[in-house]
């Protein structure tokens, strides 16, 4: 039986190849996916606990493909500032959208919800990608189940742990953080005012982010013994901890979706492209949650990857001279954030007094310069 044979082929449902399968015109393209995705059900807390803080930049391309109008508008949160606090309880940086003049920095979505709105009218191939061989004119992979597929491009969608990656040959650096993020929703006591929160602590970091109703979603990365006893406290201790680490910005909480916890590596491919394949999102680079830019780096690469294979005329998609556009665009950007994060990674995890006084410091000082702190947040804008 003949192989059947695409221009592009992604491996992997998640947002990212999704967004790409939308997003791909002009080409005879397939979304190849592990298992079918179903609707997820509304969570019993009101909120899914993973969300995600998506950059205007990304918001915009989401709604140029068609899902960010099959978001439900309720269950979206804007972020119109940011609070964020060094660890010895004073020093900050402050972020408003008012004064930038923006209506917004951020908003606030469910995981579960983006990833409905982006399956919504897909057709995607459901099967178990068994291999994989790259030759010079095409790709094949080998399904379970005996079904063979061709594709002039492969695009590595398929997660930190990528089989197309490994496949293609393509080399990668990773490392262990020694921690694991905790999620969870609480309602609280005090209005949040679209603000999102964020406190260093020597190590661990804690983010608390808007929601609808009156709540907010945390992410709280922390070593992973430590991790591992949040999850163990009841739900009226796990809340009285959060409300100190937070010195009770939103005063009392409640929660509302029970905690859960991944753990947190960060993944450099030497390369994202190589002849007829390339890589996007986790499968090219993962980093620390921090800055919240993961998911918001992997739609990045798909506007860029969409960008290059839509001006690319009667080209072969597949073409390693034409995929090297897509990698020298999105080299700069990535180095960027791995050099910004790995730096503040580094920079408050330190236990040193002076090292302390420094960083305190740091944040004080960029919070009294107006040009800098828009220089920031036209970057995370993007």
């Amino acid at each position: 039986m003949k192989p059947e044979t695409y221009d592009l082929l992604i491996v992997g449902g998640g947002a990212v190849g999704a967004s790409l399968a939308r997003a791909a015109r002009g080409l005879s393209a397939a979304l190849l996916a592990p298992k079918r995705r179903a609707a997820a059900p509304a969570p019993r807390g009101g909120f899914d606990a993973r969300t995600y803080a998506l950059s205007p930049g990304n918001v915009e391309f989401l709604r140029e493909i068609g899902a960010w109008q099959a978001l439900d508008a309720a269950r979206l949160a804007p972020v119109r500032a940011m609070r964020v606090f060094g660890d010895d309880g004073e020093s900050k940086i402050e972020f408003d959208a008012y004064r930038a003049g923006v209506p917004e920095l951020a908003w606030i979505v469910e995981d579960s919800a983006l990833q409905d709105a982006l399956w919504e009218g897909l057709d995607p191939i459901v099967a178990e990608t068994e291999e994989i061989h790259f030759g010079e004119e095409i790709a094949s992979i080998a399904l379970r189940g005996g079904k063979s597929l061709q594709a002039r491009l492969v695009v590595g969608a398929d997660g930190a742990n990528s089989l197309v990656r490994r496949a293609a040959g393509i080399a990668a650096s990773e490392s262990d953080y020694g921690q694991a993020a905790v999620v969870a929703n609480f309602r609280c006591e005090k209005p949040h005012r679209d603000t999102a929160w964020q406190w260093f602590q020597r190590g661990p970091v804690l983010a608390l982010l808007p929601l609808p109703g009156g709540q907010v979603s945390m992410v709280w990365s922390l070593p992973v013994a430590q991790a591992e006893r949040i999850l163990r406290l009841e739900p009226a201790a796990l809340c009285r901890e959060v409300e100190a680490a937070s010195h009770g910005a939103l005063g009392a909480l409640e929660l509302s979706a029970a905690p859960r916890s991944y753990p947190l590596k960060r993944l450099q491919a030497r390369r994202l492209v190589a002849p007829r394949v390339a890589l996007a999102g986790d499968a090219g680079h993962v980093v620390h949650p921090l800055a919240g830019q993961g998911l918001n780096l992997g739609l990045q690469d798909v506007r860029a990857l969409a960008a290059v294979l839509g001006s690319r005329g009667a080209r072969d998609p597949g073409e390693l001279r034409l995929l090297r556009r897509y990698e020298r665009a999105r080299a700069e950007p990535l180095l960027a954030m791995n050099i910004a994060v790995g730096g503040l990674f580094a920079l408050f995890s330190g236990k040193s007094e002076a090292v302390s006084r420094l960083r305190n410091a740091g944040l004080n000082l960029t919070d009294r310069v107006p040009v800098l702190k828009n220089v920031l947040m036209r970057h995370a804008m993007s």
